[in-house]
């Protein structure tokens, strides 16, 4: 956070915070005034969200979903949230996670749906991964679930935009991790918005991309935000935490250094000064189980995990 001896660039008062890639130092007063601009730019510049737009929050309990979360609804959004129960029982982590989007929601007046994978499917995530064997690891399964569960509930809720917490410490470990493998479709796809360009799937926005990590956690502890601070159990050793270390230790060195990564690599898609080939377009078809867009023929990936091993609602 900050340093006593400074001061507020706007009051004077004792800083709470010093960004040193911005070279400002705000109070707790201060500060999230100045964060939700910042933010509130971020969605102007990128053109993320119109004032008439519903919008989708997906929640986690963390500090990122939930900063966003408040800052959109103080910027009068009507954004409403869904929490993903993903059935982690490490030191109960679903529970307590969940107990805190749902804890925020009705201290705001705000509408938190909740989706219990284990309710909905027959199987939570963990016990997924046991099921299907070696390979299957809980980290790349939660991902495919979190994906088509955010994506069917906020297309068939009637939501024209889905908001997922991804600060910029989040999209710089991905773009390093993208760039040292040299993996041309996602490099192409990475983006503070990625639009609905097929029937089925949901518009995706970033409104976080810009804010360094610390920014956030910064803006939740000074505005009391009741979040869970674990990092999920199953994330231990994950590439992208050695990413986000190795990109620590440049910023370190060089105050927004992280931020430059990033944003060069926007500024270099956008005027066309770098291009990423995809690959041949394969045609989008719905899936024959749960009508969700896919590439692959029959069912969609999410749909054969289940295919052989539970019969839970719509796949």
């Amino acid at each position: 956070m900050g340093n006593s001896r400074m001061k507020c660039r706007k009051c004077g008062r004792p800083a709470a915070i010093n960004m040193r890639r911005h070279k400002l130092a705000l109070c707790d007063e201060c500060y999230p005034a100045w964060f939700r601009g910042q933010v509130e730019r971020t969605i102007r510049q990128f053109g993320m969200l119109a004032p008439d737009d519903r919008v989708l929050v997906a929640v986690s309990g963390g500090k990122d979903s939930l900063s966003v979360w408040d800052v959109l609804l103080r910027l009068g959004y009507h954004a409403e949230a869904l929490y993903i129960d993903l059935g982690i029982p490490d030191g109960g982590y679903s529970t307590e996670s969940k107990v805190r989007a749902l804890r925020f929601a009705e201290a705001r007046g705000a509408v938190c749906h909740v989706v219990s994978v284990r309710d909905r499917y027959g199987l939570s995530v963990p016990e997924l991964a046991m099921r299907r064997g070696r390979g299957h690891k809980v980290c790349s399964l939660c991902g495919l679930v979190k994906r088509h569960i955010m994506n069917g509930f906020a297309w068939e809720g009637g939501f024209s935009v889905l908001v997922t917490g991804h600060n910029l410490d989040d999209e710089a470990a991905v773009l390093m991790q993208n760039t040292l493998t040299w993996q041309p479709g996602y490099l192409a796809r990475q983006s503070p918005v990625l639009p609905a360009d097929s029937e089925g799937l949901a518009r995706k926005v970033k409104p976080l991309c810009l804010m360094y990590e610390r920014e956030v956690a910064a803006y939740a502890l000074v505005c009391g935000i009741d979040y869970i601070q674990d990092e999920c159990p199953h994330a231990v050793g994950a590439r992208t935490l050695f990413y986000k270390e190795i990109l620590n230790q440049l910023e370190q060195r060089s105050p927004g250094a992280k931020a430059y990564f990033f944003t060069q690599f926007l500024r270099a898609k956008q005027s066309g000064a770098i291009r990423f080939v995809e690959g041949e377009e394969v045609a989008l078809h719905a899936c024959e189980r749960c009508g969700q867009p896919t590439t692959a023929p029959g069912l969609c990936a999410f749909c054969r995990l289940w295919q052989s091993d539970t019969q839970g609602d719509e796949g």
